[in-house]
């Protein structure tokens, strides 16, 4: 455990020091995005997330400080019950768990970010409402992925304790995860609105916080005659936490579908969170052009959801998790063609 809470401290404290460094040094500056830059960021966080799939594919043992076959095994037996190990030849069954568990975070990456992207028409919608400034985006999306980045720890530790002692929660997240592919399919268009005076938070933020009447520069607290003040981009801001709590719901039981070790799933959901601000900027011009990805992320909840309720079963059959990787793929790549293939019709 020690070397686990090691490993787990050293990523949570390399993650916090690019987002130290993105605050104070690169971000120090409020200004509007370009798609240049976005498309750089963007290249910079996948690397990222590659660099640690190699690693993984080459160390994976160390997340769990894993020396030899006993305790290989042991952690196998706890969080990858479909690797199998029986091979007396320790480097052969280091190698197979390598392998499987460089996939699993891939497969588990990719989903979240193809969730992601039905997040980002959410947020797209809410910064619209609120007539957030442009220059502001990034200020308020950095401490939305920072609050996102904190939420996900809580909710995947949690979600795999209760996993660990109640295994038929999959079979409950199975469930859930169909019941809102199916939703999300019959309502793919449906045409949403946001209206910021009709919110529920808005009017609880209102009722029991001092509001600002105005937006000031990237504040979320001003202080005028002795009185603090929360700002419109701080209420923005909590609306933007909400969001990403609700869409967790899916997001996570998605990918404890891929893995029910927590170290994999937090590690895949984080670097897929920490390069979302980056995608936002980069798809917000173009993101209505993909059409068919509301199609693409209801299949793969679809999915993920059979897959939890049959996952006996389908480890049974050979089922690994290189076919769940090869599925996602799949359907991310056919959802982004048909979107350019089969254009939108514009309405007259």
């Amino acid at each position: 455990m020690s070397n686990e809470l090691l490993f787990f401290s050293g990523f949570v404290l390399f993650i916090t020091a690019i987002l130290v460094l993105d605050l104070t040094v690169i971000g120090r500056k409020s200004h509007v995005i370009s798609f240049k830059e976005a498309g750089i960021w963007s290249v910079v966080w996948i690397s990222l997330a590659f660099l640690f799939y190699v690693f993984i594919l080459f160390h994976g043992e160390k997340i769990h400080g894993i020396v030899d076959n006993q305790t290989l095994t042991s952690v196998a037996s706890q969080y990858a019950p479909n690797i199998s190990v029986a091979s007396s030849d320790y480097t052969e069954n280091l190698e197979n768990y390598r392998k499987n568990m460089a996939i699993m975070f891939l497969s588990g990456y990719f989903i979240e970010k193809t969730l992601s992207i039905d997040n980002i028409f959410v947020i797209i919608m809410l910064l619209s409402a609120f007539s957030v400034p442009e220059k502001n985006y990034k200020h308020v999306l950095f401490w939305g992925i920072l609050g996102a980045i904190i939420l996900r720890c809580i909710f995947i530790f949690a979600g795999s304790a209760l996993i660990q002692r109640f295994s038929f929660i999959l079979l409950i997240f199975g469930g859930f995860l169909v019941l809102s592919g199916i939703k999300m399919f019959l309502e793919r268009n449906k045409v949403e609105k946001i209206e910021p005076e009709n919110h529920w938070l808005v009017k609880f933020l209102s009722k029991h916080f001092p509001v600002y009447p105005k937006y000031v520069e990237n504040k979320f607290f001003v202080v005028e005659n002795a009185k603090r003040f929360i700002t419109p981009l701080f209420v923005v801001l909590v609306l933007i936490e909400f969001t990403d709590l609700i869409f967790a719901f899916d997001s996570i039981p998605a990918i404890f579908s891929i893995s029910i070790d927590p170290y994999i799933v937090f590690f895949s959901n984080i670097f897929a969170i920490i390069g979302l601000r980056s995608l936002f900027f980069l798809l917000i011009k173009i993101i209505d052009k993909f059409h068919y990805l509301k199609v693409g992320v209801s299949f793969l909840l679809v999915f993920v959801g059979i897959k939890l309720l049959i996952h006996t079963w389908l480890d049974n059959i050979g089922f690994r998790p290189v076919h769940s990787l090869i599925v996602i793929l799949f359907t991310l790549v056919a959802s982004v063609v048909l979107s350019l293939v089969f254009p939108k019709k514009q309405v007259a």
